[in-house]
């Protein structure tokens, strides 16, 4: 047994950590059975070597008895700024025999706000150049402010460094360079949080881009979502943090005496215009290559360049970016290029995604204006961008004239499988054309596939969705003029996130900015950062300021979420109980979206609202249980109870019905236990008959399609889940597939065979919403979850549930404690069930059979194999309880 995937605050080996008590984390890996930890030590140092100098460590646990591998608090002495921090763990296993070790490290930033001397700097308004009438160019250039900033700062080193630390951020976005090349590949850097509450910055190791003498370092800084267009009020499109982007910067060098220099921005450095002549993250770029000063960034005169403005000594609220930062992912090149006139391409990527494109032109004359747009679809052969609204998705190159040119811009993105390629005589191939994915880094950390190519392709579309609109915030599209972090989009797709990729610190981060948006009057937003929309939030909308950190509590084990944000949870809950004394939710309900895009039906607004009344009060409940709170804890379960029953007087009938009788109805009372136990049946029978009244279709919005699947087969209805999963007709998942979407649509009816497109208004095709589903596939068709009392899966529940039209199904997530793994074939009736459980964690394996005596593993019963701790026959089939292990059986069907 041996531990990997070190991790210090859900990240591996984190460049500028600014967390006072950082957590430290392992998995476990084993080929085993049986395998589980039983003591661990941890040791830290400040040199590598002296980890292995028992005298030389600054902390060490000694052997702990202990299976924890999960979020293990430092206790060392007090952490120093800009230092790096070694650390090991070994690891004794269930016999007591030390059976492996690892190692990783972590490095501290700027810990105090008295060691930042940098300040921030911009252009000075007053040197701004008189303005003259346009020109075709200003028409065709995108934003609402000047130019993007190049910056510099020219500076002396006696010797060569050991140790250079580059601390950077921006009010806007920022590239920096030094030496003439640029630092590191993170993108749109900062990224986008509540700015005035706070303002992350980045950590580069730069010890290699210095040398003795002369260097330079530079930046280029454009609006970004600090005074960049973001949002759909056309009454304040732009400017909603500031009038013009800014830079702050701290260059830490060391040297071989102990001596140190730090570089800071102040009114030393200088400024100029550039080749960027615009940059916009909605409207798109705009660059002219005959501006481009190709040594502006390397030591030597500067021509032209102006001395900055301070327009701001005070830092801020400054944090270390806490999550991973976003990148270029994935480069794919073109599946076809369509000439459509003398200078004119149509580009097909094969695959709706985010980010940008990347042009080789070659022997362009000087001065050729070359536009690039961008859309998700066509439209009769052309780019249909009416559902763009206000972005202009545009990007523009005015040609130097060189042989070879590369066209990339840096400070926008855009959502799009077509590009339209105009004003280039030239011929493009698809070598020519590059796709550059961008989103945050995120570890991807889960695989589903099954025998149905329909059904991987709905998966493919769910992880594209993720990626595109994981960019900074958790956005509902990356497309439109829009790209907000809505909250209940979020939190409907939350579980099915955490199934792909490891959003832990993701979510944890984004949830500092719903809490810096919570009102006095404890009421969470529509969206977070607040930009546009500052009204309360709705039902499933505010909500999600409680269920996301119980979520990842549940998910990762992370305790200090529940601990930050428990307050604003409560605030939330008695902010609805206060102006709803009834405990019906009718009052201060935000804009009561309802169940959002939901089609042929109308589920009751109050009936909705109440059931996440409950909801929510049930969770705090539950989170004041694990933050040792019994009095809110018993606050709130009464508090629960209590709007449970008024929602059952409301809302139910006799005879099982809920009122509106629709299908999010009934899934809402089901899945969040609002019925007499006596009424389950009679509920259940009501949405099924529904379900297939309507040719096994589906009516659910926003709200109500993560429930439906699991619902259905948590109530003996797993056939009729399947329908749906199946159904290729409108409404369903597959009706869009089978018209070539490669990413979730916003509304079931994008595009529709009888009416084509829906209202412009509204109609992303980019939009993971209604790929909720996935955590289903996972789940259930899969498998793979973990009992209810479960904390980040210690205890599996493996549920692998053939059905429909598949043959084979199978799973892998990479969770907190390590590779779970469950999958099941069906051939010559005969199921196969395949399980991977990890060190440390036990699981409740239900096999469907017949034949319950006759489950085996290489002809061996079940009940004695190795690993089996019990087995018990139940109606649906065996279900065994296991230790850590592999495992494959095999059952009659």
């Amino acid at each position: 047994m041996t531990p990997h995937g070190l991790q210090v605050e859900h990240r591996t080996e984190p460049l500028g950590l600014d967390e006072p008590c950082p957590r430290l984390s392992w998995r476990l890996s084993s080929e085993r059975r049986g395998a589980a930890q039983s003591a661990y030590r941890i040791t830290a140092a400040e040199n590598e070597q002296d980890l292995d100098e028992p005298s030389q460590l600054i902390w060490d646990t000694r052997r702990q008895v202990s299976a924890e591998t999960l979020l293990v608090a430092w206790e060392g002495p007090a952490l120093r700024s800009t230092t790096r921090y070694h650390w090991r763990v070994d690891v004794w296993d269930e016999t007591g025999a030390h059976t492996g070790r690892a190692q990783s490290w972590f490095e501290t930033g700027l810990l105090q706000p008295s060691e930042w001397t940098a300040v921030w700097i911009g252009r000075d308004p007053r040197a701004l150049p008189p303005i003259n009438p346009p020109t075709d160019d200003d028409l065709d250039t995108p934003g609402p402010a000047e130019a993007p900033l190049y910056l510099r700062t020219q500076f002396h080193l006696p010797s060569r460094p050991v140790r250079a630390r580059l601390y950077a951020t921006a009010r806007g976005v920022y590239e920096s360079h030094l030496n003439g090349a640029r630092v590191g590949d993170i993108e749109l850097a900062p990224g986008w949080t509540e700015y005035h509450q706070r303002i992350q910055y980045q950590t580069y190791d730069v010890t290699d881009r210095l040398h003795a003498g002369d260097n330079v370092l530079a930046a280029i800084v454009a609006d970004g979502w600090w005074s960049g267009y973001v949002g759909f009020d056309s009454r304040r499109p732009a400017l909603h943090y500031g009038d013009a982007p800014q830079f702050l910067a701290q260059l830490v060098v060391d040297f071989t005496d102990g001596s140190r220099q730090v570089i800071a921005t102040d009114d030393g450095w200088t400024e100029h215009t550039g080749a960027i002549r615009a940059a916009d993250l909605l409207m798109g770029q705009y660059v002219d290559a005959r501006h481009e000063q190709s040594d502006w960034n390397c030591p030597g005169a500067a021509s032209d360049f102006r001395p900055v403005a301070i327009l701001d000594t005070d830092p801020g609220p400054l944090t270390a970016e806490p999550d991973a930062p976003i990148r270029v992912t994935i480069d794919t090149t073109a599946v076809a290029v369509h000439r459509r006139g003398p200078d004119r391409f149509i580009v097909d990527f094969g695959q709706n995604l985010v980010g940008r494109l990347r042009l080789r032109l070659r022997d362009t004359s000087a001065g050729q204006r070359v536009v690039v747009r961008h859309a998700e679809v066509l439209a009769d052969g052309e780019l249909y961008v009416e559902n763009l609204r206000r972005a202009r998705a545009t990007d523009t190159y005015i040609t130097a004239g060189r042989p070879t040119e590369v066209f990339e811009p840096q400070f926008t993105v855009h959502g799009f499988r077509y590009a339209e390629i105009s004003g280039y005589p030239g011929e493009i191939t698809d070598a020519d054309v590059t796709a550059r994915v961008v989103h945050n880094d995120l570890d991807w950390t889960g695989r589903f596939e099954c025998s149905d190519p329909l059904v991987n392709q709905l998966h493919a579309n769910i992880g594209w969705g993720q990626r595109g609109n994981f960019i900074a915030v958790p956005t509902d599209c990356p497309q439109r003029d829009e790209r907000l972090g809505w909250l209940a989009d979020a939190q409907v797709f939350a579980p099915t996130a955490t199934r792909n990729a490891d959003v832990s610190a993701f979510f944890a981060r984004w949830l500092r900015d719903v809490v810096d948006g919570q009102n006095d009057d404890g009421a969470f937003r529509d969206v977070a950062p607040i930009v546009a929309i500052d009204r309360e939030g709705a039902p499933a909308w505010g909500d999600a300021g409680v269920i996301i950190p119980w979520l990842l509590w549940r998910t990762y084990g992370d305790r200090r979420v529940l601990e930050r944000c428990f307050d604003a949870m409560v605030a939330w809950v008695e902010h609805i109980r206060r102006h709803n004394p009834d405990l019906l939710w009718e009052h201060r309900t935000g804009n009561s979206y309802g169940d959002w895009l939901q089609v042929d039906a109308d589920t009751p607004r109050d009936v909705l609202a109440t059931a996440y009344f409950a909801r929510s009060a049930q969770i705090v409940a539950d989170a004041a249980v694990v933050l040792g709170r019994s009095g809110e804890a018993a606050r709130y379960r009464a508090l629960h109870a209590a709007v449970r029953r008024a929602f059952i007087d409301a809302y139910v009938g006799d005879d099982g019905s809920v009122k509106g009788g629709t299908q999010t109805a009934y899934l809402l009372a089901l899945g969040f236990d609002l019925l007499p136990a006596d009424l389950i049946d009679r509920t259940v029978a009501h949405l099924a008959a529904d379900i297939e009244s309507r040719g096994n279709r589906l009516t659910t919005g926003f709200v109500g399609v993560p429930l439906l699947c699991p619902v259905l087969a948590d109530h003996g209805h797993s056939a009729l889940a399947y329908a749906l999963l199946h159904q290729d007709k409108y409404p369903s998942w597959l009706y869009s597939i089978r018209h070539g979407a490669t990413t979730i649509w916003e509304r079931w009816d994008g595009w529709t065979d009888q009416d084509g497109f829906q209202s412009a208004a509204m109609n992303s095709f980019n939009h993971y919403s209604l790929g909720s589903v996935g955590d289903w596939l996972y789940g259930r068709v899969a498998g793979i979850d973990q009992s209810a009392d479960s904390v980040a899966y210690r205890e599996l529940l493996l549920r692998p549930t053939p059905g429909g039209q598949l043959t084979w199904a199978r799973a892998e997530q990479q969770t907190a404690r390590g590779l779970v793994a469950c999958g099941w074939s069906i051939t010559d009736d005969r199921l196969t069930v395949t399980v991977t459980v990890p060190p440390g964690s036990t699981a409740v394996l239900q096999i469907p059979t017949t034949a319950p005596g006759d489950v085996r593993e290489n002809d061996v019963p079940a009940a004695g194999t190795p690993g089996v701790l019990g087995a018990e026959p139940t109606a649906a089939g065996l279900t065994l309880r296991l230790t850590s292990g592999r495992y494959t059986f095999t059952a009659p069907v």
